[in-house]
């Protein structure tokens, strides 16, 4: 049965109206929603906290006293016969003893294990920081890979008009055959170089699905448009919110604490432990039932082969830390002025290509086609200038991102480093 006219409009109409609908249904991939998921599932941040957990059950075994004995046994007169009841000597006997440490041990052994923890503590927000700043790199690299895809199927549609300006002058007999394969060539190379895009985007989802910690191998979709992030600090201001604020400073300092804490202990070492044992003795007969008490005291006579050298070792390992810390700022310092460095570096380029090569490369496109289609210029002319115009417009966009990674990065190194307007002072 054919369909009138006005029954087709009407069936296309609907099925453009459906697809317009789908695609203006669909989600664009949301930075937020992906730091957000991240937190909540990566494999990593949920690791760490198993770690704390774990450690922070280790607080209650360290400050607990060692496990009471409670022994029992039987002593015999003679061994020809069962002689209890009967001897002085026989008797049956049960004891119980319990070790005490050096006033102040236990005390100690439970603020190394707490300072411990607390440095965990810390590196897991570092851990948060740095997932998040993971997140966003990937993120902004997908950007800018649907970004080059883009630009390449912008400049494709004008290199197949230049394809079919070539033919018509080729039939013409104004051009010869050579810039027709040239046009041709150029085209192929620009669909290659968006097939390689394309794959990147592939390897960029799969690395961003497994930062956030999803099992689900869906496409993610194309991310938004983004923004420039404000960042009104200077470097010498960022290092010093750093320094104060750092996730990873604060747990270096925690295992100073620790360190000076194990130094401690190894000093308390020097003092002796007890132990108390209690005894009961049951006799039967005429003979009365005994006990005994008895208090024990090690004596540290060996100190120094063994605490001696263990204080060496706490001072060594306190020393070991507070070297590490001065590292660590260093780093800091370091990573802040790299990062700056390279956010100021890509804001001046930005402005480069959007105030000066890129227009001017578009005028030089615009004057190379004009005059290759009044035949006063060779194609190779157009081509050149055209391939020079994508290059900064794909470098532009390449330190938009840069610029965007490196703010992450500031971001990522101590949560103190948020957009803070000039003269604003946190």
């Amino acid at each position: 049965m054919w369909m009138s006219a006005k029954t087709i409009h009407s069936f296309i109409f609907a099925i453009v109206v459906f697809l317009l609908g789908t695609s203006a249904f669909a989600q664009e991939l949301r930075l937020s929603d992906l730091t957000e998921e991240a937190l909540k599932n990566s494999h990593e941040i949920k690791a760490s906290l198993s770690k704390i957990e774990a450690a922070r059950y280790r607080i209650p075994q360290a400050t607990s006293l060692p496990d009471p004995m409670f022994s029992f046994g039987y002593q015999n007169e003679g061994f020809d016969r069962y002689t209890y009841g009967e001897e002085q000597g026989s008797q049956w006997m049960f004891s119980a003893s319990q070790q005490f440490l050096f006033p102040g041990k236990r005390a100690l052994k439970g603020e190394m294990v707490q300072r411990d923890v607390e440095s965990m503590e810390a590196m897991h927000e570092l851990l948060k920081l740095k997932t998040v700043a993971r997140v966003k790199e990937l993120y902004f690299d997908l950007f800018l890979t649907y970004k080059n895809i883009d630009l390449i199927k912008d400049k494709r549609d004008l290199f197949l008009k230049i394809e079919d300006l070539t033919l018509a002058r080729y039939a013409a007999g104004r051009a010869i055959q050579q810039e027709v394969l040239m046009a041709q060539t150029e085209k192929y190379m620009l669909l290659e170089k968006e097939e390689m895009f394309k794959q990147k985007i592939q390897s960029l989802e799969a690395m961003l699905l497994a930062a956030i910690g999803r099992e689900n191998r869906q496409p993610l979709g194309r991310p938004g448009e983004l923004a420039q992030q404000p960042f009104y600090l200077d470097a010498g201001e960022a290092v010093k919110i750093a320094l104060s604020n750092s996730p990873e400073i604060k747990s270096r300092n925690k295992i100073i604490e620790a360190a000076d804490t194990r130094l401690r202990m190894a000093q308390k070492e020097y003092y002796p432990d007890f132990g108390i044992n209690v005894s009961y003795f049951n006799r039967s007969g005429d003979f009365k039932d005994m006990w005994s008490a008895i208090a024990s005291i090690n004596v540290p006579l060996f100190f120094k082969a063994k605490q001696e050298p263990a204080v060496h070792e706490a001072k060594a390992s306190y020393s070991q830390a507070k070297q590490e810390l001065d590292a660590v700022k260093l780093m800091i310092s370091a990573a802040i002025q790299d990062n700056f460095s390279m956010l100021r570096s890509s804001e001046k380029l930005m402005d480069l290509y959007t105030n000066g090569l890129i227009p001017k490369n578009t005028q030089d496109v615009d004057l190379a086609l004009t005059e290759y289609t009044n035949g006063r210029t060779d194609l190779i002319v157009v081509i050149s200038r055209l391939k020079t115009l994508l290059d900064y417009e794909i470098l532009y966009w390449n330190q938009f991102v840069e610029r965007e990674k490196a703010i992450a990065r500031l971001h990522a190194i101590t949560e103190g480093l948020a957009s803070v307007p000039k003269g604003e002072k946190k």
